[in-house]
């Protein structure tokens, strides 16, 4: 029976295990994907460093983008879009699984409903191991959305299509329309850089950017950003936005971004995935001014679909390679942590072709 190779964490402050295991058969329903490439998340960096709880042993990394190694005889061979799969495809999948046909489901938020897994979130088993990003293998369960990837997107790019981009996909989504608009973006990390070049590509006229990093601030203008605020310089900002996207998770940014919109405005919240205080809302100002507050965890299949879609389109015309910093293989997945917890890139790669 093959091997994979896994890099297992055990716990923070605990050394990354590397160890090899069974590829099991398929049950029904699933695909066998040998993983290409990894880049790690805010979240795998906070479980890292103890910030976040996941039950051990795990194998991190969700953001992965891979290649089709097997198929149980029953599956179907189709993707989400009804794209025809073969073994060798290039594929990206969602960072979930659940019951397609779910209440939830069907109400549009699949990332809510029954069943949940999450990949790289989950326990590793005796009988199901095989579910993360630092891994030789994935095996796809059931109620997983697959989406084939052309093969020009450089794995660096492509394996973050299913986690940063297909969640700033859901928050415009939520902020209607932005052709003509007046946009203010605050937190300028893989989803704020990704939200400006969505804005962007969009039609959005003004693009506002506030960070405490004038680094990143200037690293925003290449994808779109054309007005910059450095929020430790105390900022005068704007009061006519039309929607405030928020991925920061900062109550004080919230709050800025509440002030800041216009009548009729957006606030759509992305970043707030972790505690902290409460946000205070003036209330009279959102009645007087009709604003609506919209929160989004994660996404749904067609926030997915368009993510993929705006990729193929547009990862050359916004300079996304550049944000993997730097390039780690497998085997030295603790390295990678420890760069990117002391030097605190947009993102860090693990690529596991490499070493395939």
């Amino acid at each position: 029976m093959d091997k994979a190779t896994l890099i297992v964490f055990n716990g923070a402050g605990k050394a990354l295990e590397e160890i090899k295991t069974d590829i099991p058969d398929l049950n029904p329903g699933e695909i066998l994907v040998k993983n290409l490439y990894t880049t790690i998340c805010g979240s795998d960096l906070h479980t890292y460093c103890g910030l976040r709880q996941e039950t051990v042993p795990t194998v991190l990394g969700h953001e992965i983008v891979g290649e089709i190694a097997g198929f149980h005889p029953g599956h179907t061979r189709k993707d989400y879009a009804g794209t025809v799969l073969e073994i060798g495809d290039r594929v990206t999948w969602s960072i979930f699984a659940s019951d397609a046909d779910s209440v939830k489901a069907k109400a549009g938020m699949p990332q809510k409903a029954e069943g949940l897994f999450k990949y790289g979130h989950a326990q590793v088993t005796a009988t199901d191991a095989l579910h993360g990003g630092l891994s030789t293998h994935c095996v796809l369960k059931p109620g997983t959305t697959v989406l084939k990837l052309s093969k020009k997107i450089p794995l660096k790019v492509a394996a973050t299509i299913n986690c940063a981009v297909a969640t700033v996909a859901g928050a415009v989504r939520l902020s209607g329309s932005l052709q003509g608009k007046k946009v203010l973006i605050s937190g300028v990390g893989l989803l704020g850089l990704v939200c400006a070049a969505m804005c962007s590509a969009d039609g959005a006229t003004e693009i506002h950017v506030a960070d405490l990093n004038s680094d990143r601030l200037k690293l925003a203008e290449s994808f779109g950003a054309n007005v910059q605020h450095l929020l430790n310089q105390n900022p005068v900002l704007p009061t006519n936005i039309d929607v405030a996207f928020d991925m920061s998770g900062s109550p004080d940014a919230m709050e800025m971004g509440l002030e800041a919109l216009t009548v009729g405005g957006i606030a759509v919240w992305v970043g707030a995935v972790f505690k902290t205080r409460s946000v205070a809302v003036n209330a009279e100002q959102v009645v007087r001014k009709l604003n609506t507050i919209k929160g989004l965890h994660n996404y749904n299949y067609d926030d997915f679909l368009q993510a993929v879609k705006f990729i193929e389109t547009n990862y050359l015309k916004f300079p996304f390679e550049e944000l993997v910093s730097a390039e780690f293989a497998l085997e030295d997945a603790e390295s990678a942590f420890n760069f990117a917890v002391a030097d605190k890139p947009v993102r860090v790669g693990v690529n596991i072709a490499h070493d395939l």
